[in-house]
């Protein structure tokens, strides 16, 4: 067992409403329980010594480990090929469909044999409340209970268990066509104890969990050329989506260093507006109607709750439940990944003030208005209340889409987006035939894209720039042409396009912009951002530039870890950085995907 595994060497499983990761080495090494932004119970991967893991692997040193998914599932598969025979491991959660919260959640782990004769070991060290909290443990023969504060942790095994302190160790034998399995079920401290376990039980329910997947995924729309990404990033975003709100988490992990051995390790747990936001066109492309309706309803609810309040209208992050209380703390217990230290849990980005979150948030709304009737006339209400506010309020200096901590500036993509915001409010209120200010909207969107573009524009790179008066790049704007703020063959957005070529595209990566060039009050510096890269992509094929966005997509492609999987960044060696698996990266995917292949058939078309 590793003490730190490479990042992607990791699958995702997950219920809908909390996930876990699983080394390639059969390690549970990172889950919180009972949401994505619980306290973690195994979190080996940010403290090997002190973070908790659950073990499931063959005895033999001599061992080569495959992982894949079984196939359109977010069922995971850990094969383990020895001198001595091959060996399988099935990780899954049940997937939890109703809308109500729940305290219980299972990890299921299934224990085959295919060739030979294969002695498979377990260990199981939870450690709760990120690792500060003690627990007690109630030992059977084929049954552990660990009881920390609050909550406790059900192993049940279809073969023998023995102490190891306050843990337990257990192993077994097994040959060709035999099967074991052991289950970990979190709980209410003095929640109901799991049912009876048996092999054939957990067995039926591995089956019921694939028919699960397959049928949600015979609903996509896509069929296009890359269905085998596209459908694993859905999958992907399925399972970082808080099932009760239609809320997904930038990532399921926190703390994971965006360059080993740094401090930009931050807590991706929670919900942004917009990430969320910009996932709506892409759910909706794909035939995901239900979840892109939630995740609207969701917005509606966040605009509505401070649409009569001072201040600001909406923060840029939440909690899944809507909460948005992040406080942040260091957690100064634990090493880090690999030294990657101080790890954080909390987010104190969230009250960071980046104004582009109004017009992701109304784009997402304007785009999921055809499928859902969330909106309604006090939502309307409240959507024109915030546009009224935000004509007095969007020409200020803010923090910036990337949350540096470096101070305010006149960021230009926050400016596009305050223009986007009264765009789509105009075409809303004109649709819906609803209630609005036109002239004062119509005002502040013309206003909005004269100052861009008299005070964005650099005369030295040709090119719209990070902020105002400097002349620094920044990927963030290759929205502008997806947006609609300039058309995609503009000549002014095609000298921009050029400029990002020259300055922040190395062999097709893309990076957010130059730390050196524009201080981001951090130390250290960062990989090529894998997001940015699929939106370079969707803006060449929106540019005409086919042939070269076709290439970097796939060159895109093997940067992926082995079972199709994206960290947040990728790092000068190609290693995958940063949280992990990053949602916004799979959402920038499926978008880049179906724009080019709309560019391709266009293309092909006209030949």
């Amino acid at each position: 067992m590793d003490r730190y595994p490479p990042i992607a060497n990791h699958g995702l499983v997950g219920d809908l409403q909390t996930a876990a990761l699983v080394s390639s080495q059969g390690v549970v090494n990172w889950f919180c329980s009972p949401r994505f932004d619980s306290p973690s119970v195994f979190a080996s991967l940010l403290d090997h010594d002190g973070g908790g893991y659950f073990r499931l692997a063959p005895e033999h040193a001599d061992v080569s480990c495959k992982q894949l998914y079984y196939p359109d599932t977010g069922v995971l598969v850990t094969r383990f090929m020895s001198p001595e025979g091959v060996g399988e491991v099935i990780d899954w959660m049940p997937a939890i469909t109703s809308r109500t919260p729940t305290d219980r959640h299972s990890l299921m782990r299934v224990i085959r044999v295919v060739r030979g004769t294969v002695r498979f070991v377990l260990e199981c060290r939870p450690r709760f409340d990120y690792g500060r909290a003690d627990h007690e443990l109630d030992l059977r023969p084929q049954e552990a209970v660990f009881r920390g504060p609050g909550i406790a942790g059900h192993l049940q095994a279809s073969f023998p268990l023995v102490r190891d302190g306050q843990d337990v160790r257990g192993s077994v034998s097994l040959g060709v066509g035999e099967s074991a399995v052991a289950v970990f079920t979190t709980c209410a401290v003095d929640g109901e104890a799991p049912p009876p376990l048996s092999v054939e039980g957990v067995t039926d329910a591995l089956w019921r969990e694939v028919d699960f997947w397959q049928k949600w995924l015979h609903t996509s729309h896509y069929r296009g050329r890359w269905a085998e990404m596209v459908n694993r990033s859905a999958i992907t975003l399925k399972l970082l989506t808080y099932h009760p709100t239609g809320a997904p988490v930038a990532a399921a992990t926190m703390g994971l260093p965006e360059q080993v051995g740094g401090e930009r390790n931050w807590d991706y747990r929670y919900s942004w507006v917009r990430d969320g936001s910009l996932s709506v066109r892409a759910l909706l492309d794909l035939g995901f109607a239900e979840e892109a309706s939630a995740f609207t309803k969701w917005l509606g609810e966040r605009m509505r709750d401070r649409a009569d309040l001072p201040g600001e209208r909406l923060q840029i992050m939440y909690r899944v439940d809507g909460d948005p209380h992040l406080t942040e703390e260091i957690l100064d217990h634990w090493e880090g990944y690999r030294g990657s230290y101080p790890v954080r849990a909390g987010n104190a980005a969230a009250d960071q003030l980046q104004l582009d979150i109004y017009g992701e948030a109304i784009y997402g709304m304007a785009e999921g208005m055809d499928v859902s009737e969330e909106l309604g006339y006090h939502g309307w209400k409240g959507l024109a209340r915030t546009l009224d506010w935000l004509s007095d309020n969007w020409d200020r200096p803010d923090e910036g889409v990337w949350e540096t901590r470096g101070g305010r500036n006149d960021f230009t993509f926050s400016r596009v987006m305050c223009w986007v915001a009264f765009d789509r409010g105009l075409r809303l209120a004109t649709e819906l035939s609803r209630p609005a200010d036109i002239p004062r909207w119509r005002n502040a969107r013309d206003s909005i894209l004269e100052q861009v573009m008299d005070k964005g524009w650099s005369q030295s790179e040709q090119a719209l720039v990070q902020h105002y008066g400097g002349d620094v790049l920044d990927a963030s704007l290759l929205l502008i042409p997806r947006v609609g703020f300039l058309s995609a063959k503009s000549p002014g957005w095609l000298s921009t396009l050029d400029a990002m070529e020259r300055k922040l595209v190395s062999d097709s990566l893309v990076y957010r912009y130059d730390p050196a060039a524009s201080p981001d009050g951090l130390r250290g510096s960062e990989g090529t951002f894998s997001l940015c890269t699929y939106l370079y992509v969707d803006a060449m094929a929106r540019a005409g530039r086919i042939r070269p966005a076709r290439y970097t997509f796939e060159k895109m492609h093997t940067y992926a870890n082995h079972v199709g999987l994206f960290a947040e960044e990728i790092g000068p060696s190609g290693e995958q950085l940063g949280n992990f698996p990053q949602a916004f990266t799979h959402l920038s995917l499926i978008m880049a995907a179906s724009t080019l292949d709309e560019a391709i058939d266009r293309a092909r078309q006209r030949d």
